[in-house]
């Protein structure tokens, strides 16, 4: 914006000083100014382009030809459709009218200025590619200098006239050392040097059709007015000029004769970078055989084969091909045309390499190949297959092939031993990781905060043997007097243990809050987990009911261990031993039948103590068992406290008893006081 404003401002002041003379009159506007708006309008451009191309990290080396190609091109179109526009009015007054020739111009000065500054600034980035302390010097000082040349420029002061041509051959002295630096030419490949050595030639095409378009027009002006200011003179207008014109011409040079040597640098490049895609590809690839693969095309490419083929031997006698650019077929028929000509030391690695292999070749009917080469792979020391590739050429692969292939070969084997232990560190790496999101899963599921009522308090604990275990508990509001408790045991344990305890939740918050009876709950549990559980695998579980408006809990017992029960009025511990059997026993709707619901009234003191077979089946050192008597105990002496202390003091019986932290099954526990 600008931009345009202030080539608006120069429009209309070199109008108003043409119109001053050719009437005759003195110019209201200093001499100056001119200059001077021409000079805001370069910085506004300079800025412009600074943030378009010069911060601008996504462009590549070509991206920025493009940008100066682009922006050339539509300068150019505009001054050609304003000169097409001309040649169809002919000579009339509007064309011979000193004012449209003036604003035509300018017109085509401020495209040519656009032009210069961001070739200006591309050429900026293409000479600070690979840059150096010295190298930013000196461009911020050719920069500052050209600032200068603005300042010079944007005020006629008689006493600094002479210093024009000082500063103009100092930045051309400082353009011609700048434009020795090209080494990005050096990065880019042979297809991209052709793209840019179009690209060039058009910039340079340009450069000179604006340049003309520009003398031609002020020559015309100049024959219609005298005492003109021309903006050709402007210091920073040649100078730019002379500084994008000689690194245009040394970079097109400097492409072209880089041109012959394109391909040899860019095959030594790609061996480099194919010899690293093969150390790399144990980190990228999924499997051994994409390693395969991946020798296969390298190695191909490295040396201009046309075909190559991968025999791999696996255990035993059996052996797996894989082939590029060559069918299974094509590769076996050489394979046997070898083994039976009795050829050594090509597929067989013998001492007496054959040379001249075209002949041979050429015997076997229908084959287009006619050299081949072959190298061992070895992985610990064995061979595990071998590598051959093909020309249709003959005598296709000199020594330095050789010596390229025995090397991709030797590095493809220890890429592929490397792949195969990273391969084992990675499944159980992969194994511990998702049995840490297992076990966190697995806490998720168990509740962070029980139920709590002023009728009684619940406690509750758990701990796996394994990472992940199978053991269940939670407590869920049903309506203002009745919550309902579960506790469960699923078989077995680890990972599979941990999710068939999820599905039990779902089926526990599912049923449970329809307030259905505990012999309901359970038949609905089971008919449920029939279809989710496999055979051999069962859930025992014991499902609550407490009614605080009636202090009587309601329950059914499905295999699970017996609840351990402290009434207060009698001071003594009981278990109820209920019939029931385990979720996922029966599978068939006759479950009904094994299974029904019981109930206690209790009272303020009373305990119920619920847990899983880990507490009673703890063992010692002897082999002894924590047992159902020292879980009584337990409750007998802590019954007066709240069910928390009582939980701590369980826990740490069980592991004194135990004596240790590694347990051999999941301990859970789950502890109500009535108040």
């Amino acid at each position: 914006m600008l931009g345009v404003i202030t080539w608006l401002a120069l429009l209309f002041t070199d109008i108003s000083v043409r119109f001053s003379i050719r009437n005759n009159v003195s110019p209201d506007s200093p001499v100056w100014l001119p200059g001077f708006i021409l000079s805001l309008y370069i910085l506004s451009l300079f800025y412009y382009y600074k943030l378009k191309i010069d911060r601008d990290e996504q462009l590549n080396l070509v991206d920025l030809l493009w940008r100066v190609f682009a922006t050339g091109l539509v300068a150019t179109v505009i001054s050609l459709v304003l000169r097409l526009l001309e040649y169809i009015l002919g000579t009339t007054k509007l064309t011979t009218n000193v004012f449209y020739l003036e604003t035509n111009y300018l017109i085509n000065l401020g495209l040519m200025i656009a032009f210069l500054i961001a070739s200006f600034t591309a050429w900026k980035r293409l000479i600070l590619y690979q840059k150096s302390k010295w190298l930013i010097r000196l461009w911020t000082f050719f920069e500052y200098t050209l600032l200068i040349s603005l300042l010079y420029n944007s005020f006629s002061l008689p006493f600094v006239e002479s210093l024009y041509n000082i500063i103009l051959g100092g930045i051309i002295v400082l353009a011609l050392i700048l434009s020795g630096n090209m080494k990005w030419v050096a990065y880019l490949n042979f297809r991209q040097k052709w793209t840019s050595l179009l690209l060039l030639l058009l910039t340079l095409f340009y450069l000179f059709y604006g340049l003309y378009s520009i003398y031609t027009q002020v020559n015309v002006i100049s024959g219609e007015a005298t005492n003109i200011v021309d903006h050709r003179l402007h210091i920073f207008f040649v100078a730019t000029m002379t500084f994008v014109t000689i690194y245009s011409i040394f970079s097109f040079l400097v492409i072209l004769f880089n041109l012959p040597t394109s391909s040899v640098f860019e095959q030594k490049l790609e061996e480099v970078v194919n010899f690293q895609r093969i150390s790399q590809s144990i980190q990228t690839e999924q499997s051994e055989e994409s390693v395969y693969k991946i020798l296969l095309e390298t190695s191909v490419s490295t040396v201009f084969a046309d075909a190559a083929w991968l025999e791999i031997h696996e255990t035993g006698h059996t052996q797996k091909l894989f082939t590029y650019k060559i069918t299974e077929k094509e590769a076996h028929d050489i394979i046997d045309h070898l083994k039976n000509k009795q050829v050594k030391g090509i597929l067989d690695q013998g001492s007496d390499k054959t040379k001249n292999l075209s002949k041979l070749l050429s015997s076997l009917r229908g084959l287009r190949f006619r050299s081949i080469l072959a190298f061992p792979i070895y992985v610990k020391g064995e061979n595990i297959g071998n590598l051959a590739l093909l020309k249709e050429l003959p005598e296709g692969f000199n020594k330095e092939m050789t010596k390229i292939v025995s090397t991709f070969a030797n590095q493809a084997g220890i890429s592929i031993e490397n792949f195969r232990l990273m391969e084992e560190a990675i499944q159980s790496e992969r194994y511990k990781e998702e049995l840490k999101i297992a076990k966190m899963v697995q806490k998720s599921l168990l509740p962070d905060v029980l139920e709590k009522d002023l009728d009684f308090e619940i406690a509750a604990f758990s701990e796996s043997a394994d990472e992940v275990g199978g053991d269940y508990y939670d407590t869920l509001r049903i309506s203002e007097t009745e919550v309902a408790l579960i506790i469960a045991d699923v078989s077995g344990k680890g990972t599979t243990a941990a999710f068939h305890m999820s599905q039990m939740k779902g089926i526990f918050h599912s049923l449970a809050q329809n307030c259905i009876e505990p012999n309901v709950f359970m038949q609905r549990a089971n008919q449920a987990l029939i279809y989710c559980l496999e055979r051999g695998s069962f859930i025992s579980a014991i499902f609550f009911l407490i009614d605080t408006k009636e202090k009587k809990v309601r329950y059914a017992r499905a295999g699970h261990c017996p609840v351990l029960f402290y009434r207060s009025a009698e001071t003594k511990a009981e278990f109820f031993e209920d019939k029931g059997i385990a979720l996922g026993m029966v599978r068939n709707k006759s479950y009904s039948n094994f299974i029904q619901s019981y109930s206690f009234e209790y009272k303020s003191g009373d305990v119920m103590l619920l847990y899983t077979d880990g507490i009673t089946e703890a063992a010692n050192e002897k082999g002894e068992q924590f047992g159902y008597d020292r879980l009584a105990e337990v409750l007998k002496k802590n019954h007066a406290d709240d069910p928390k202390f009582i939980q701590e003091d369980l826990v740490s019986k069980l592991y004194e008893f135990s004596g240790g932290d590694n347990i051999n099954d999941d301990y859970t526990t789950m502890i109500v006081k009535f108040k």
